[in-house]
């Protein structure tokens, strides 16, 4: 049993030693497409601790490093990022210049908000649903567009809020952090004002309007309100 015990132990340290020489990976690459004028090209996106790196090989000149300070706005969806930086951008009249990359070869960027969600602050905008995030309470609801809307699921947990729906880059999981106030005309519409930058108004926050085809029951909605001036940035 001793000799067991023993046995067990030496696991256990060369189990630690392999995790300190072989730390778990924090970085992830994807081969993505850069959407530019006056045509696209391929490269490797890069996704670090320290920032992003895009990478087009040695015959082109399109290299960039971001770390996330210079980061102005960071949006992911499954299959696009995009990157709004603090540079003016000549061309459009002093606009922050902004860099686009959509997802290669089938796949995703899906695994990149596992490593961008509790690292990056309100400039993190997440336009995909955490399915991992347990439920406290949800609603049927639709959301509302200038033009048209989407219809989805409005999922509170503990430490973040998903819209679930199927239209594409409509969806949101947001952590309490990344909400900026919570409205109210009546038991059947919830308004989150965010920190995400609305295309329509430069530089202001964005609302989410949303219908609920369910009444909300004011019990909820004042847990709601209590859990967003926490401000917990989780």
């Amino acid at each position: 049993m001793a000799f067991g015990s023993e046995k067990t132990a030496g696991c256990v340290r060369l189990l630690a030693l392999i995790v300190l020489v072989f730390p778990v990976a924090t970085a992830a690459e994807y081969k993505v497409r850069h959407d530019h004028i006056p045509k696209s090209c391929a490269g490797v996106l890069t996704i670090d601790e320290r920032g992003v790196t895009y990478h087009e090989g040695k015959r082109h000149p399109r290299n960039r490093t971001w770390d996330y300070a210079n980061i102005q706005q960071f949006e992911l969806s499954a299959k696009r990022i995009r990157i709004l930086t603090y540079s003016d951008n000549r061309w459009k009249l002093g606009a922050d210049r902004e860099y686009t990359f959509t997802a290669l070869d089938g796949s995703d960027f899906t695994s990149a908000y596992a490593l961008l969600k509790d690292r990056l602050d309100q400039r993190f905008v997440a336009e995909l649903a955490d399915d991992g995030v347990q439920p406290m309470w949800e609603i049927p609801v639709k959301h509302l567009g200038r033009i048209s809307g989407s219809e989805g699921l409005l999922i509170v947990g503990a430490a973040r809020i998903v819209y679930q729906t199927g239209r594409k880059d409509d969806a949101r999981t947001w952590r309490y952090g990344d909400i900026d106030n919570l409205s109210t005309s009546g038991p059947l519409n919830l308004t989150l004002t965010t920190f995400e930058r609305a295309r329509s108004h430069y530089g202001n926050r964005k609302d989410f309007n949303f219908q609920l085809k369910e009444p909300l029951d004011e019990r909820k909605y004042d847990e709601l309100w209590r859990r967003l001036n926490l401000r917990g940035n989780q």
